[in-house]
């Protein structure tokens, strides 16, 4: 027994054993090895400069080991591999916009055909020529009777407007107001009962037929075509739609005995 206990060889066998151990570096990085997890380590960054370094606190970053990707990453891609086609839903102001452009694009458009920006009775009044003139010219001549108060003959004016502006060079328009009494004879003349009355004139100033009332533009259009191209007669000679009657004119003298309106 004193022989063992006093043997230092004995004792001095097991020590590199217990050593390695503890402290062996392989094993340690064998364990850690095999970890999925991503590990994260903060990091301090410190401002240089001295004088904020006192009271500003140190940020951390996170610092991923290689190999390692991060949840964010992950989400990011799992953002990118959705359909890129895919329609994206349009903004409620922008669909409140596109309407109200879409709604005054379609009244700017009803009011600009009816109305042709503002062409009214007194404006192809004005325009006219003096019933006397148009008898005299040698050209054929469209005789319109009308009112003021009338609906129907203030809304077929911008259509008499186009064609006056497409013919005038060639045929006659006259514009004569039955509230005027100086067209009384004019009135029995043509038989005009209900306006607006369109009475076709040939050359030598002879009724070739007359359109009454609220009717397609392309009635008035082809005849007035007849008319510039002197035939015989008119494609539509007579026709009535839906008219004033004459029985309402409100009679007044003439101020002007050279007006013909």
């Amino acid at each position: 027994m004193a022989r063992v206990a006093s043997n230092p060889l004995c004792l001095h066998r097991f020590r590199p054993y217990l050593q390695a151990s503890q402290s062996s570096p392989s094993l340690l990085k064998s364990t850690f090895h095999y970890q999925t997890k991503p590990r994260k380590f903060p990091t301090v960054s410190c401002q240089t400069s001295p004088e904020s370094s006192e009271t500003s606190t140190p940020a951390e970053k996170e610092v991923l080991e290689p190999g390692t990707v991060s949840d964010d990453t992950k989400r990011e891609d799992t953002g990118a591999s959705q359909d890129p086609g895919l329609p994206e839903f349009p903004n409620k102001d922008v669909n409140k916009r596109i309407a109200v452009v879409s709604l005054l694009a379609a009244a700017g458009l009803f009011l600009s055909s009816r109305l042709d920006f503002g062409v009214s009775l007194t404006d192809l009044s004005a325009a006219a020529l003096p019933y006397e003139e148009a008898l005299s010219n040698g050209k054929p001549t469209v005789v319109e009777f009308y009112a003021d108060w009338c609906e129907v003959c203030r809304e077929l004016a911008p259509d008499v407007y186009k064609v006056e502006q497409q013919y005038k060079d060639r045929v006659n328009f006259v514009l004569l107001n039955v509230d005027n009494t100086k067209w009384e004879q004019e009135l029995d003349e043509f038989g005009v009962e209900g306006i607006p009355h369109f009475a076709f004139l040939d050359r030598k100033g002879n009724e070739e037929g007359n359109v009454v009332g609220r009717l397609p533009g392309k009635y008035l259009l082809e005849n007035v075509e007849a008319l510039a191209r002197g035939e015989a007669s008119i494609p539509h000679a007579r026709v009535v739609g839906q008219y004033s009657s004459a029985e309402k004119r409100k009679v007044r003298s003439v101020v002007d005995p050279r007006s013909h309106g």
